[in-house]
């Protein structure tokens, strides 16, 4: 029901209850059966089982999985036909398996606990009620509509409820709407519009806000999941999760690797199959053998070291990236977040403090930055006893932070007069206060009466326009002090005046009359300003070529008010508030978005169907926030960012990325580290495809010669198991090293890569098929016509040991995705250079200690020598390659 509609008579009289005895026994027990109890249902997380199995479910691990199983067939068959098995192959793919579902499970094995927190927000709290005619303290648990609950300041609520009396009652909303501004309550207003904003609604208190100053009363209207927060956490829970940019890019690629591995498996499957047919060879040995060297081959084909290097890589990044405040909770965000091009920005405690800050004071004709503010080079010094003495605020501090206690206006004065050198708490203590006339909203100021030496004085502040009505000023003062107020006001802040007056006797005159014809002593504009950094980090984002669309709860004049210093506004981009887009179809929403930089008053169930929407147009988006109210956009967006410090529980649990130091400009440092991951997955891949692009052409183009050639036995360069030596080799340290290249510094200079972009670029197949046709060519021209000069026993270990070689040194050529020189930055990545020493040992160990294993002979240092300078040659080969490209490109423009 929408009770902020209604009388709250008649609110009473639905919900069975009275506004001074409360609810009866009976009705206790049948608003709790009819209404839900202050609970939120929780999630049942996700056993491990289901972890695994979604793990295993990568495109990647499903075609291991599916060579693991035939291999074992055929090996199985093998044992029943009394015949060895090669389990060496089955072994290395379950490892490579093994490892990265082990690696990703434990990594990501802090699910989502947004429910859990929800829960404990409001632990251990109890609630004033009456019930029975009877005041007691009840668990927030056991409240059900229709308790009548009081309030005063500094009460957390944990129910929503509908105002039945109030006095000075002001409460801060903002984790629920993004509205920075304590909100006024007021228990007479009723609305007719059903539409009526939350941040609007002000005879409703709602779970999870504060009472920041006065008292009252206030009946139940809703508990647990029906609560506008438990709404959130229902949205929360239906989150569709979808499938990060990379997941589908690998997922694509997989695809493709698949049919690509599947067919050179089928072509030489079948093509051993006819020649044994013809030779009249075939038997079940020779069937079997020729099937394990295909299924061996679609291992070879599949870098089935991807899911492992993913996770390996990830992990490492995110413990980098803990050291620059951005702390990571899913493994794939770490990638994810260099691939947003949209930003979905909360505005309150996101690009603003979320701590109302006097920013100007107004005081002896002239305006003084607050940051230079002297108490004792001022001449007026009643606007800063004013400041102390007529307030009920006080400020904790805690490790050098200032905690608001009380309406967080008065606050802000509090502060500011310490920063001048006026203490507030000793000027209270000092003060003798006869009387005090609290603000109201009839009123719209607040007055403070002390004595002082036998002599009185009234301390006014309020409304300026108030203020300035009781004050003993020329109409010529007055009309500038009102253009100075108007300033202020078009920039969103708030301005509050303050007037004295003085008596030699205590006065016994009305209200109005102890306020007419005071001294006007100036006013302050106060605001909830911009973090120190975040102007910076939005022209660095904009550069980078990501947009920012600040959703927030504030008014619309707020909030152009700050997207216009934000700088994202202009002719073409445009404000809006929520209401607006409420009724749009998808099409007509993605249609406006193009345009769209500010949306007020926005709603959860708003910004979850702009981050939608914006998905649906193939955007990549992140979304930033510290409330309540951004948890479930947080949740739905591709990289969600909770704040560290004023976050709260909720958005944290639901999010990807906490910001450790609640600063925007980590954003940008997150989505530099992102794009340098993204890369380095490239350098892998375009490694990894060149190396099994290189086995392919060898394989198929052998099978092809001895085809020709008539011969009676099909002969491959590589047996089964120097397949899978290189296969493992190659997918392991030098394949790491490259996920780890350093970030290049023009990261954030490019554009962001687009959903749908493929992984393997137009550049990189280019390089794949050059590196791998020229590392083939090389390696059968040896084999045809032995231009090395090695002799005719150790022609085979030569071939073996010259293939691993090449990759070896092929792998520098990856380190570059341009036609930057690898030489430039050779030095950087120092752990490749220790990784391609140590392999390089490992095969020289290999080749000339591993005969039993491998079928090799020892070379001579001389052969060595030959091995190493042809392997070389793929370098200076892709040199001069990336050298004409350049100086062709130069050409071109001159031309």
């Amino acid at each position: 029901m929408n009770f902020f509609m209604m009388e709250k008579q008649k609110t009473l009289k639905i919900l069975n209850t009275d506004e001074n005895n409360g609810l009866s026994t009976e009705y206790i027990k049948e608003n709790a059966l009819k209404y839900g109890v202050n609970s939120f249902t929780k999630e049942k997380p996700k056993s491990l089982i289901k972890r695994i199995f979604e793990t295993l479910c990568e495109p990647m691990i499903i075609i291991l999985l599916l060579a693991a199983i035939i291999t074992i067939i055929v090996n199985v068959a093998h044992v029943i036909a009394g015949e060895e098995p090669d389990l060496f192959e089955c072994i290395g793919i379950i490892v490579a398996i093994s490892l990265a579902v082990v690696i990703t499970v434990v990594m990501e094995g802090r699910s989502a606990k947004a429910f859990e927190a929800i829960n404990k927000i409001n632990d251990d709290t109890f609630v004033k009620v009456v019930r029975n005619g009877t005041i007691s303290l009840i668990p927030q648990k056991e409240i059900v509509v229709g308790d009548i609950v009081f309030i005063e300041t500094g009460d957390k609520l944990t129910a929503d409820g509908r105002l039945i009396e109030s006095a000075s009652l002001y409460a801060d909303e903002s984790s629920l709407t993004g509205e920075s501004v304590a909100v006024q309550k007021n228990e007479n207003v009723v609305y007719e519009n059903e539409k009526t904003p939350i941040a609007e609604r002000e005879n409703m208190l709602y779970s999870g806000c504060f009472i920041t100053s006065g008292s009252g009363k206030m009946v139940i209207t809703a508990v647990g999941d029906k609560t506008e927060f438990g709404k959130i956490a229902g949205e929360l829970s239906s989150t569709i999760v979808s499938s990060t940019p990379l997941q589908e890019k690998i997922k694509k690629m997989g695809k493709m690797i698949a049919i690509f591995g599947g067919s050179t498996a089928a072509i030489v499957f079948f093509t051993h199959l006819v020649v044994y047919i013809i030779n009249g060879t075939v038997d079940f040995y020779t069937i079997s053998g020729a099937f394990i060297n295909s299924i061996v081959l679609i291992v070879a084909s599949v870098p089935e070291g991807l899911p492992t290097i993913v996770a390996v890589s990830l992990a490492i990044n995110i413990i980098k990236m803990s050291k620059q405040n951005a702390l990571v909770k899913k493994l794939i965000a770490c990638e994810t977040v260099g691939c947003i091009n949209i930003i979905c920005s909360d505005k309150t405690g996101t690009l603003t403090e979320n701590r109302m800050t006097v920013t100007s004071v107004y005081t002896g004709g002239k305006i003084i930055d607050s940051q230079n503010l002297d108490s004792q080079k001022l001449d007026n010094k009643f606007m800063f006893t004013n400041f102390c003495i007529n307030s009920t605020a006080d400020v904790e501090y805690k490790d050098g932070h200032p905690k608001f206690i009380g309406n967080p206006t008065e606050c802000a004065l509090l502060i500011t007069a310490d920063k001048a050198g006026l203490e507030y708490k000793q000027q209270r203590a000092q003060a003798k206060i006869v009387h005090v006339f609290p603000f109201s909203s009839e009123n719209k100021d607040m007055t403070t009466i002390i004595e002082e030496n036998g002599v009185f004085t009234a301390y006014t502040k309020g409304s300026p326009e108030k203020i300035l009505s009781n004050c003993n000023i020329t109409a010529e003062e007055k009309s500038l002090i009102e253009k100075e107020i108007m300033n202020f006001q078009e920039k969103a802040c708030r301005v509050i005046g303050f007037s004295h007056k003085t008596f030699d006797v205590m006065p016994e005159l009305s209200e109005n009359e102890i306020k007419s014809q005071m001294t006007f002593d100036g006013f302050t504009a106060i605001t909830d300003p911009l973090r120190s950094d975040v102007l910076d980090a939005v022209e660095k984002s904009r550069s980078a070529g990501i947009g920012l669309i600040m959703m927030t709860g504030d008014n619309i004049v707020t909030a152009t008010a700050i997207a216009n210093e934000l700088g994202i506004l202009d002719e073409n981009k445009i404000a809006v508030e929520a209401n607006e887009l409420e009724e749009l179809t998808e099409q007509e929403l993605s249609d406006k978005l193009a345009d769209i930089r500010v949306i007020a008053r926005s709603t959860p169930s708003i910004k979850m169907k702009v981050v939608n929407t914006l998905k649906a147009d193939g955007n990549v988006v992140a979304v930033t926030g510290d409330g309540i109210n951004d948890a479930p956009a947080i949740k739905n967006a591709d990289v969600g960012i909770a704040m560290g410090i004023t976050g709260t529980e909720v958005s944290k649990e639901a999010s990807d990325i906490v910001l450790l130091d609640d600063s925007f400009s980590t954003i940008i440092k997150a989505v530099q580290w992102g794009r340098g991951i993204y890369e380095n997955f490239q350098r892998f891949i375009q490694f990894q495809l060149t190396v099994n692009v290189s086995f392919v052409i060898t394989i198929l183009f052998s099978i092809l010669v001895s085809v020709i050639a008539g011969l009676g036995e099909i002969e491959t360069p590589f047996t089964a198991l120097e397949i899978l030596w290189i296969n493992i080799i190659m997918d392991g340290p030098p394949a790491l090293t490259l996920g780890l290249e350093p970030i290049r510094g023009d990261l954030m200079k490019r554009q962001p890569t687009k959903r749908n972009t493929n992984i393997i670029s137009k550049q990189m197949f280019i390089r794949i098929a050059i590196n791998g046709v020229f590392i083939s060519a090389v390696f059968l021209s040896q084999r045809a016509w032995n231009f090395m000069g090695v002799p005719a026993e150790q022609s085979h270990t030569v071939l073996f040991t010259l293939f691993v070689i090449f990759q070896l040194f092929n792998a520098f050529n990856s380190r570059e995705l341009g036609n930057t020189s690898i030489f430039k930055n050779m030095i950087q990545n120092k752990m490749m250079l220790v990784v391609f020493a140590l392999t390089f040992l490992l095969q020289f160990v290999i080749t000339q200690f591993g005969g039993m294993f491998f079928d090799t002979v020892p070379l001579s240092f001389e052969v060595w020598l030959k091995i190493i300078w042809v392997g070389i040659s793929v370098i200076v080969f892709f040199e001069i390659i990336k050298l004409t490209v350049k100086i062709a490109n130069k050409f071109t423009k001159v031309l």
